[in-house]
């Protein structure tokens, strides 16, 4: 089993950065696949990023590819989400989660452990 503990969230004007980062307790992080996941008001949690289990891999939704960059270091148990030129549309709580599977996971449904999440607000 394993806990997860984001954080990293804020405020920030358009255009701007923020790193989230998810920090794993338990053992084996390496063994999971991690994700980021974000819930804007009103709508349904979507996939936003996903690396496997070495990091050799990644995968982004569309409207992220080019701004974000997921990474990870096994030897520190901790997930980051680089989110550069943010837009309001980026408003969302943040989650990681974390899958036992060993494959591209876009489906939340597939993650078998998630964080309480971090408010990213990005004003206009």
């Amino acid at each position: 089993q394993v806990q997860l503990e984001e954080s990293g969230g804020g405020l920030v004007q358009a255009g701007g950065s923020l790193r989230l980062s998810c920090a794993a307790s338990g053992r084996a992080f390496s063994r999971y696949t991690m994700g980021w996941f974000r819930q804007a008001p009103g709508k349904e949690r979507e996939f936003v990023a996903t690396i496997t289990r070495s990091g050799g891999i990644t995968y982004y939704t569309d409207s992220v590819k080019g701004r974000f960059t997921i990474s990870r270091d096994n030897a520190k148990n901790t997930v980051y989400l680089q989110m550069n030129s943010l837009k309001p549309e980026d408003t969302a709580v943040y989650y990681c989660a974390a899958a036992t599977r060993d494959l591209i996971a876009q489906v939340a449904g597939l993650y078998d452990y998630w964080g309480q999440g971090t408010q990213v607000t990005v004003s206009s």
